[in-house]
């Protein structure tokens, strides 16, 4: 075996443009089986962190009506759905796919919310829990957290998200301000912000508004104050962090069953609700699915790009066939050496062993190099268009492997035809 494959590099480059211009075929086809692999799992990846939170695992569960989440800015608390009592925290929290739980209120139109004479919109306001920033991945920037007695001594203070603070309060701290919502004034004593992810620019009013035409900032007041603003009989909803990313489906799904232990049989209701009637659909805490969100743009993404593995591995058909010409032009340039070898006792599978080591090693050169080529370029496209990539082992290796399968596949002609010469004839070859 190792004679052999001396023998293949002997050969190989004796012939160097030759056997490059043989081997073309096969790195064109690695490289871009390479680059297309690496941008799929890059895609892949960014897909995965943009909607998990990049490896936050935060799940949110919603008390929704249809497939909306329930506003109580325009709803009133239902009859059917009582407040969720901290047994059922502890309930969830007892669960081995959470790590950690929080409960919170929230409104997202609020028409009573001033700073001094200013108004200010498109901000949600969030009555928390102890447990809220840690669960939902956030860090006091400016300032400071709620203090325990905060959570339990109607303070009215409040803590703002950086897109409040650089909208409302632009060049200055917003910490020490006071807030009034819906007519009770509130200090701020914090900036929080979320401890990875997009922040958007912002530098001044007009931005803060832009923005928050998608997407609004955030205020968060205890949750013991949220009567002094609205209603104490609001439901809450949940916010839990998964203990791994591929728990976050079950965490969410198992944390809906717990919390809709806390809404009564609506079974009248739903019976009677009309296509398009929203206000007579049922109620039920809903878990967002992001992981299966994840899943599907993934899937999606991977079979769109299958068809350019498709595609990118008709140039190894190419590649394969130009070694098996190659080889069949070996074969006749050597038939003389070939009868000297038989004519001296050599058996057909040693001239078959020979001429396939050859071909094997011609195309898991050219794999090699592909490989090479392959990492490369995905360098250059992810610089050139921005595009995530990640280089796969896996593919590597599986690349270098099937290069070696296509030199023996195609080389296999050759190599029988090599040895089923006739010694006589070869030797009498011209």
């Amino acid at each position: 075996m190792f004679e052999n494959i001396r023998l293949s590099f002997q050969g190989i480059f004796s012939h160097k443009i030759r056997s490059f211009l043989t081997m073309l075929g096969i790195i064109i086809g690695i490289a871009a089986i390479i680059a297309i692999v690496s941008t799929i799992e890059g895609t892949r990846e960014e897909i995965k962190n943009n909607l998990i939170g990049s490896g936050n695992n935060a799940v949110t569960v919603q008390l929704s009506q249809g497939e909306w989440p329930v506003d109580f800015s325009w709803t009133p608390p239902p009859d059917n759905v009582r407040v969720v009592p901290a047994s059922d925290k502890q309930r969830i929290l007892d669960l081995k796919e959470v790590d950690r739980c929080t409960l919170y209120r929230t409104r997202s139109n609020t028409d009573g919310l001033f700073y001094m004479d200013q108004r200010i919109e498109s901000v949600t306001v969030y009555g928390i829990d102890e447990d809220f920033f840690e669960t939902k991945g956030m860090d006091i920037a400016e300032g400071i957290g709620f203090t325990e007695q905060m959570y339990t001594d109607f303070s009215k203070v409040a803590i703002v998200d950086s897109i409040v603070a650089r909208g409302t309060f632009p060049g200055e701290s917003p910490v020490g301000k006071i807030l009034d919502i819906s007519g009770e004034p509130f200090r701020i004593i914090g900036v929080a912000v979320p401890r990875s992810g997009f922040e958007p620019t912002i530098n001044n009013v007009d931005d803060y508004y832009t923005y928050n035409q998608s997407t609004g900032g955030m205020i968060f007041i205890p949750t013991n104050d949220w009567g002094i603003c609205f209603r104490y009989d609001e439901p809450q909803n949940c916010i839990v962090r998964a203990a791994d990313t591929d728990s976050m489906t079950q965490a969410g799904k198992k944390t809906a069953d717990i919390l809709n232990e806390n809404v009564r049989n609506q079974q009248n209701i739903g019976a009677e609700a009309q296509v398009g009637d929203s206000e007579s659909l049922p109620m039920e805490y809903k878990s967002e699915s992001l992981l299966e969100q994840a899943k599907a743009l993934q899937d999606l993404s991977k079979s769109t790009n299958s068809m350019l593995i498709w595609i990118a591995s008709i140039s190894l058909l190419v590649g394969g066939i130009g070694v098996m010409n190659i080889m069949l032009v070996s074969v006749t340039e050597r038939t003389r050496e070939i009868g000297l070898k038989k004519a001296l006792g050599a058996r057909k599978r040693r001239i078959l062993a020979q001429f396939l080591t050859e071909a094997a090693v011609l195309t898991s050169i050219g794999g090699i190099i592909g490989v090479l080529s392959g990492i490369g370029l995905s360098k250059v496209i992810a610089n050139i268009a921005q595009v995530p990539v990640s280089v796969s082992t896996s593919a590597i290796v599986i690349s270098v492997i099937f290069s070696t399968i296509v030199g023996i596949v195609f080389g296999l002609i050759p190599s029988v035809k090599a040895a089923n010469l006739n010694p006589i004839d070869a030797l009498r070859y011209e």
